[in-house]
């Protein structure tokens, strides 16, 4: 007989006192949608029951509110440019507890190894880390990263305890046209009985259809509340993200309601160090959202009882018998300030920090592959690379969207004027942009103009390219463009502003040039510094300018983005223009 389970029955039916109870708590019930009255009893890391209970150790609530511990459904952790173990402590002190990552940046950059890599270093944390398979690497035939994995390069990965399926099929375009690649991946999944993720902006009618036939069972994408019901009404979860760069909460508020909000979550997608630590992880989501006008008991579900039950974690997401003693303890539920994180029944965070003991029992090296630590391969940029030679009287120009990840193709006239390039337009808030292969050292290389920038002067370079994570570069002039990639270059990835010749900041994101070994608040220091070096450069305060620069080149979602192969057209997956350097 298992004796901690017999240990656990008892406590449960009072015939013994439980070890700890929490007293006179308010608790929220996912079962109901309701608050509830009563001690909280715990006996081997499991809640036992909600009630009038005795414990070996007591602990006084005075009322204070308990909800399951937050579960971020869908999520990229290299997007925040820590390491591991430094997400975790950002994240932990403000309820969440778990996490579904999809390690595509990674393995876009480094393939399966790099996948293994952050498997590794999310072992023995506090924070439960989940993983589903990068679906789309690269994102589609039109784009050029680090590794290609297919099928059989995904397959071993499979056996991983901690793998829940296929993440986001981004290739939405091949998925409805039955490519045979993409759908051996999802007949792997489907035949493991595992979940599969979508992502596919404004997809509709008879092309949703077959989306949802091949098996995808969920959408992180949509931007307005009349795509996301004709999604829920084809059987699909709905993600509701509020991330860094992609804000969907407010055009989805009906979501909060019913009929809709029992097949809804709350993820994040990407989130930059410094939103995590000042304005925190689901937590900041739930709090939007209650102000927003929804009920908290419904924003708490939707942040962890619905992720739960989508991904199959049957022993979390509710504060209830025979469930995890995985919890947070909020004074207000309206106001959802985290005061106390527990996980397994052990106070692991308590306010607003991880307990020290905690971290010290996490430390651990794992070696990173050479893969993963030397990722650049790019010759030294000069200035006339970026050269364009002109081929009419009009240039094709990607327009970035407001708050949306979404972008416009516009036709603007071709001009010159002195003090900056050839057809950068200032007037127009027009700059120009180049996209370089940096994992081969094949020369490849996109140029282009970008609108709605907001760059003024200078030049800004990153890195994080999502998702083949090349080398991307948007300037005014092309010599600022070549000193900024050649900083990012040097520090083998990372983000770089210059302007007039000089070097305003860098950030070096050694870790398959999108993370760093650094403390979260060193990160967050930096990034902050250079973001306010780029507005003094012209770009707005409304406007992250690494995370929307790091989406111009991702050749998914509509309508114009520009990668190392030129110009695409997202929604006929097609090279609409191929500019021509003059080397």
């Amino acid at each position: 007989m298992d004796r901690m389970l017999a240990e656990r029955v008892l406590a449960a039916s009072g015939a013994k006192k439980a070890s700890l109870v929490l007293k006179n708590a308010r608790v929220v019930n996912v079962f109901t949608a309701e608050l509830e009255n009563g001690d909280i009893a715990i006996e081997d890391g499991y809640i036992v029951g909600v009630g009038e209970y005795e414990g070996q150790t007591e602990i006084e609530l005075g009322g204070s509110v308990v909800c399951p511990g937050l579960i971020d459904g869908h999520i990229h952790l290299e997007s925040s440019m820590v390491a591991p173990g430094e997400f975790e402590r950002s994240v932990v002190p403000h309820g969440t507890q778990a996490v579904i990552t999809d390690p595509h940046e990674i393995a876009n950059v480094a393939g399966a190894e790099g996948i293994r890599f952050m498997m590794e270093r999310t072992k023995g944390l506090t924070l439960d880390v989940y993983f589903m398979l990068p679906s789309c690497v690269p994102a589609t035939g039109l784009d050029e990263s680090g590794a290609v994995l297919a099928a059989e390069n995904l397959s071993p990965l499979y056996e991983e305890e901690r793998v829940l399926g296929l993440a986001e099929l981004m290739n939405s375009y091949g998925t409805v046209r039955a490519d045979r690649g993409i759908l051996d991946k999802v007949e792997e999944a489907r035949n493991r009985n595992l979940l599969i993720d979508g992502h596919a902006p404004g997809l509709s009618g008879k092309e949703l259809n077959a989306y949802v036939t091949a098996g995808v069972q969920s959408d992180h994408e949509c931007s307005d509340w009349e795509e996301a019901v004709e999604k829920l009404k084809r059987g699909q979860w709905i993600m509701i993200r509020e991330g860094t760069a992609a804000r969907n909460l407010n055009a989805l508020m009906p979501l909060f309601k019913e009929p809709y909000y029992h097949r809804c979550m709350l993820v994040t997608d990407d989130k930059h160090p410094g939103d995590l630590i000042r304005l925190g992880h689901l937590d900041y989501i739930i709090k939007k959202a209650i102000s927003l006008g929804a009920d908290p008991v419904h924003a708490v579900m939707m942040a962890s009882f619905h992720p739960a039950q989508f991904f199959g974690l049957r022993d979390v997401g509710a504060v209830a018998p025979g469930y995890k003693a995985n919890f947070i303890v909020v004074s207000d539920l309206n106001e959802f300030e985290v005061k106390q994180v527990y996980k397994n029944g052990k106070l692991v965070a308590d306010n607003g920090a991880m307990k020290e003991e905690i971290l010290a029992a996490e430390q651990r090296s794992v070696e990173t592959p050479v893969r993963v630590g030397d990722s650049f391969h790019l010759d030294e940029i000069h200035p006339e690379d970026f050269h364009i030679k002109k081929k009419g009287n009009t240039i094709r120009v990607l327009c970035l969207t407001p708050g949306e990840l979404t972008t416009k193709s516009l036709l603007a006239p071709w001009v010159e004027k002195e003090g900056v390039a050839p057809g950068v337009s200032l007037e127009q808030d027009i700059v120009k942009m180049a996209v370089l292969e940096r994992h081969h050292n094949t020369g490849h290389m996109g140029l282009g103009f970008l609108g709605g920038y907001g760059l003024k002067r200078g030049a800004v370079a990153t890195s994080i390219a999502h998702d083949s994570h090349n080398l991307i570069v948007a300037g005014t002039n092309d010599e600022d463009m070549a000193l900024a990639a050649n900083i990012v270059r040097k520090n083998r990835g990372g983000l770089a502003v210059v302007a007039e010749g000089k070097l305003l900041g860098e950030l070096p994101l050694p870790i398959a040039g999108l993370m760093s070994e650094e403390p979260a608040e060193w990160v967050d220091e930096r990034l902050e510094e250079l973001k306010t070096q780029t507005r003094s450069l012209g770009i707005g305060d409304s406007i992250d300018p690494f995370m929307t620069l790091a989406f111009a080149s991702l050749p998914v979602i509509p309508e114009l983005r520009l990668n190392t192969y030129g110009l695409i057209d997202v929604e006929k997956q097609e090279i609409v223009e191929t500019i021509i350097s003059c080397m």
